[in-house]
């Protein structure tokens, strides 16, 4: 079969932890990292008589998931029991929903900013569900440890539609759905934690032909391995077909260390799970006043927000889309706007100057420094952003001395105002020290001056360097220019 006829469809299955204090169904708390089976009580770890409640705040976090995404939230669902058995589920069933979902529909967007074309399109999703998350097993060489603490810890499991087509467009939804899920505090979304975990589900058909054979790739837990694993299994599918093989409905697992998937078992279907409704739990209830309150409570999402500082600021796409990356960035670049308004007009740096000063110095620092945005507004206020940037504008600092009082200043509490007096860092107008400069720029390159005479204009940049160097980057640039055209012409350049 020619190479380029096949075509990959994919589809995810992503579970997130919700953020809440206690577990699903009981009241034991969950903290990642905790010592093994610390966490425990008789309800998450399935002891007879034990009977569970759900977790109001889970079912407010996964409504207020389900709105953000559009999907139509049910006024009534309903808990079913998954059976399965495997060490890390305690009670040998989970408790989890299945013909009543919490919610149906919705979408998320993919595309955009650094895509080909820059188009947007949308994702559509299937159903979005409650359930309770498994333990976890720990294997070593001669021996399997579980921990039970996440047994019984708040799930939501979102389920796309097969409307991907690449490695790529899952790996980028998976990043829309984390950054969305921390713009609305519903989970902290950390796949190195195991909060955000994927299953995929992908099949390879010729162009144009129905659905081929669905293979689920297990537990993908980073956006690389996402990659990867899909990589490899849609290579690996269409090499079966090519060869006119048949590709087999099977559960596969993922090794990052081959890059390889390996099959686990044949594809269970739904009668294998023997569902039944939750004889221990009623119908759930999420009345019209408690999703209006959520609707209500919900802040503006990432995708709104970049295109709004586009629209009102006249940003470039890239960088409205660095600068809403995180809630907490995009708080702090809107704070520092709202200051800079308060300037006086000729020391107000424009959203430009501002964004270009975040998106490159402040991540810088915070990235060197091993902290996050979330710590930002208390080590480099959002004021004192705009109150650098000020100095810049009227042309007090340069940009290049205005990055050492920020390193300066960070984290101290001092302002960069005060850190300029203090560190000398005032920049340099006056013409005599100005000249003094260029005067001895000039008698230090003489075949530059030469050239320049010749006609070599862009020579002047070169020297504009040399001065600036020589004043450590406080000279004013405008005025180093303007004193060495004058200076060259009347020196060197005879006027005809």
């Amino acid at each position: 079969m020619p190479e380029g006829t096949f075509e990959a469809v994919i589809g995810l299955e992503v579970h997130v932890q919700l953020a809440t204090a206690t577990k699903m169904f009981c009241r034991c708390a969950y903290r990642y990292g905790a010592p093994p089976n610390s966490q425990t009580c008789p309800v998450c770890l399935g002891y007879p008589g034990a009977l569970p409640v759900p977790n109001a705040r889970a079912v407010d976090l996964a409504v207020l998931l389900a709105l953000a995404v559009g999907a139509t939230v049910r006024e009534r669902s309903a808990f079913a029991r998954k059976s399965y058995f495997y060490p890390d589920l305690p009670k040998g069933y989970q408790i989890t929903q299945y013909e009543h979902p919490l919610a149906t529909g919705g979408e998320l967007p993919i595309g955009g900013v650094g895509s080909p074309g820059g188009s947007i399109r949308a994702v559509r999703l299937e159903r979005l569900h409650l359930e309770e998350d498994a333990g976890k097993l720990i294997h070593r060489p001669d021996e399997t440890l579980i921990d039970f603490n996440r047994s019984g810890v708040p799930l939501v499991e979102i389920v796309t539609r097969p409307d991907l087509r690449s490695p790529e467009e899952a790996r980028e939804l998976l990043r829309t759905l984390r950054r969305l899920l921390r713009y609305l505090g519903v989970s902290d979304a950390s796949m190195e934690e195991g909060s955000l975990r994927a299953d995929a589900n992908v099949s390879v058909r010729c162009r144009g032909e129905e659905l081929g054979t669905k293979v689920e790739v297990k537990n993908l837990n980073s956006f690389r391995h996402v990659a990867r694993a899909l990589e490899h299994e849609i290579e690996r599918q269409g090499a079966v077909l090519a060869t006119g093989g048949r590709v087999v409905a099977e559960t596969r697992s993922f090794d990052a260390a081959t890059g390889e998937t390996r099959a686990l078992r044949t594809k269970e279907e739904q009668a294998d799970y023997r569902y039944f409704p939750e004889p221990d739990l009623p119908p759930l209830a999420v009345g019209a006043a408690r999703r209006a309150a959520l609707a209500q409570s919900m802040p503006e999402r990432p995708w709104e927000r970049r295109d709004r500082l586009v629209a009102e600021h006249a940003l470039p796409p890239e960088d409205a889309a660095v600068l809403t990356d995180s809630r907490e960035l995009a708080d702090y670049f809107e704070r520092a706007l709202a200051a800079a308004e308060a300037l006086e007009a000729d020391a107000r740096p424009g959203a430009k100057a501002l964004g270009d000063r975040v998106r490159t110095e402040i991540l810088r620092e915070l990235a060197d420094r091993g902290q996050e945005p979330a710590e930002l507004a208390e080590r480099f206020p959002p004021e004192d952003l705009a109150e650098l940037e000020g100095l810049v504008v009227r042309g007090a600092l340069s940009r290049g001395v205005a990055r050492e009082v920020l390193g300066a200043v960070w984290g101290t509490g001092e302002s960069p105002a005060a850190a300029v007096e203090r560190l000398g860092l005032t920049r340099i107008d006056d013409r005599e020290r100005l000249a003094r400069w260029v005067d001895e720029v000039l008698d230090a390159h003489p075949e530059e001056v030469e050239r320049y005479a010749e006609g070599k204009r862009g020579l002047l940049g070169f020297f504009v360097g040399e001065v600036m160097r020589r004043s450590d980057g406080r000279a004013d640039p405008r005025r180093v220019r303007e004193l060495l055209t004058e200076t060259i012409h009347r020196r060197f350049v005879s006027t005809p």
